[in-house]
């Protein structure tokens, strides 16, 4: 077990070295300048865009996850936070498309740039890690489907937050946010 658990670090570490910091600093700036955030994602990207959203609220940004009942409308000057591995699961292609209809951004988290999403985006953050369709350009892992992407997402986005908040949110300010019905 210790071998395979060093593994998958050894894995995920190789993925976020080479990460693209331009394009993490990019999402950044997007995030400090929209009016509003959006975070979609299907299956575990949903549910790595749920932790996303949750750590932007917590850091003060006004978010929503979009399939939620209380989700509002979207509208210009909004930001939508794609998560898809493939760049092409249909939901996430429709839902861009028609967040780029109303004025809102699009921004892709992704392993493949050259995607339906990724042609309609307006700022991607590549992700060099497998997913379930193992094409030729993502790497090797010992792990099933796209745990390596979604582990890697995670990460990168938490890093991303982190460095957006890095003049800002204390912990302390942070955990006034933080649920308190436990």
């Amino acid at each position: 077990m210790k071998s395979i658990i060093t593994t998958v670090a050894e894995e995920i570490s190789e993925v976020l070295s080479n990460v693209n910091e331009e394009e993490a600093i990019h999402l950044s700036q997007q995030l400090k300048t929209a009016k509003r955030i959006f975070v979609y994602g299907e299956g575990r990207s949903g549910l790595m865009g749920k932790a996303f959203a949750m750590r932007l609220m917590h850091g003060g940004f006004q978010v929503y996850v979009i399939g939620e009942t209380i989700t509002p409308s979207m509208d210009e000057g909004d930001l939508l936070i794609a998560i898809s591995g493939s760049g092409s699961t249909g939901a996430i292609v429709q839902f861009a498309s028609k967040a780029k209809e109303v004025g809102a951004s699009v921004f892709l988290v992704t392993t493949n740039r050259e995607s339906k999403l990724a042609a309609i985006s307006d700022g991607i953050l590549g992700i060099p890690a497998a997913t379930k369709y193992r094409r030729t350009e993502e790497p090797e892992t010992i792990q099933p489907l796209g745990n390596q992407f979604d582990q890697s997402v995670h990460l990168v986005l938490d890093a991303v937050i982190i460095g957006t908040l890095e003049d800002g949110d204390t912990n302390e300010a942070m955990t006034k946010r933080h649920a308190n019905i436990e």
